[in-house]
């Protein structure tokens, strides 16, 4: 598999910039219009938590799964808004959970405006995005929402009663993230097509890239956890470590340590994670049993698998230039540094 080239990379980045742009448009419209009337602290939030930074991949999944299936109109960049609206909640209950005082580089929207703002904050985005979904996709994009925030919520109980178990498989932890990330990035990719009336078979081929770039990008968001510089994640490295999470660097390596290593492991797990020592030496340990590199394989292999998913889409020979984007944005997850 190649990386993106310096041109493809170029253009990858001029079309998320132009995209970010319509859908950061649409989703100022559509709170100027549904925050009138409203408590101004309502709307200090909601502004706070969506224009601090982001990536936005969401939206752009769903606009670019719409583009590949041929229909752009001002609706789809507020069905893309929706998919922002839903992520930001998710981020904002995340950091209540947490008690995160930073995210993306700024103050949370907790430590900024307190528990019931967030809390309440983040409900109304939830309701927003449920709104839009069913107004612009109809009742089968509002069911592909519910199925996706149910699997959501219990992938996120799945990983709490996981938290420090040694005992976890590989196979947990897919059935974790694919219901925490896959299948939420899987939905912005089923309702682009959908939304542009796309055949089943396109919109399976879009989900089914869409679960498992999902799963790379959660992959590599573990290798940032304990390889990334915090500057650029606008996040603090170990908090996994610090919370418990099996992640993939970890569990390969208590599959490949030997008795004193593993028991080591399972130690510093019970311990207290918090401690900068601590991380360092379970750092120490992933790197000796290669456990990062282990999962670097395994996320360039689920972007082959996405790649190869693309295939309705370039049988004819000629890659439209959507379908292009969709596999640069695939390749970009492997090199992403935040």
């Amino acid at each position: 598999m190649n990386l993106p080239s310096p041109n493809h990379a170029l253009d990858l980045r001029i079309a998320t910039a132009a995209i970010a742009s319509r859908v950061e448009t649409a989703m100022r419209g559509d709170l100027e219009r549904t925050l009138t009337g409203c408590d101004s602290l309502l709307g200090e939030v909601v502004h706070h938590a969506l224009f601090t930074g982001g990536k936005r991949v969401r939206p752009l999944l769903t606009v670019l799964s719409s583009h590949c299936c041929g229909r752009d109109d001002d609706d789809l960049y507020l069905l893309a808004a929706a998919f922002e609206y839903l992520h930001v909640a998710t981020l904002i209950h995340d950091d209540v959970i947490d008690q995160a005082t930073q995210r993306r580089g700024s103050a949370t929207v907790i430590a900024r405006f307190g528990l019931t703002a967030a809390i309440l904050g983040g409900d109304w985005l939830y309701a927003r995005s449920m709104y839009l979904f069913g107004h612009l996709a109809g009742p089968q994009g509002l069911q592909i929402f519910c199925k996706a925030i149910l699997s959501m919520v219990n992938g996120e109980f799945v990983q709490l009663r996981l938290a420090c178990d040694t005992t976890t498989s590989k196979q947990q932890y897919f059935e974790v993230i694919r219901q925490k990330t896959g299948n939420l990035i899987a939905s912005a990719c089923a309702l682009g097509a959908l939304f542009a009336g796309a055949d089943d078979l396109r919109v399976q081929a879009l989900s089914t890239y869409g679960d498992l770039i999902g799963a790379a990008f959660q992959i590599v968001d573990d290798l940032l956890d304990f390889q990334g510089d915090s500057e650029n994640t606008g996040k603090k490295t170990g908090n996994d470590f610090a919370e418990g999470k099996m992640t993939l660097p970890l569990l390969h390596a208590l599959e490949r340590a030997d008795a004193t290593d593993r028991c080591r492991i399972e130690e510093l797990l019970a311990a207290d994670r918090a401690n900068p020592a601590s991380y360092r030496q379970m750092t120490a340990l992933i790197e000796h049993y290669d456990g990062f590199e282990a999962a670097a394989d395994t996320a360039r292999h689920l972007v082959d698998q996405a790649l190869a998913a693309l295939a309705p889409f370039t049988r004819a020979g000629s890659v439209d230039a959507n379908v292009r984007l969709l596999q640069e944005l695939a390749r970009y997850i492997l090199i992403r540094n935040k």
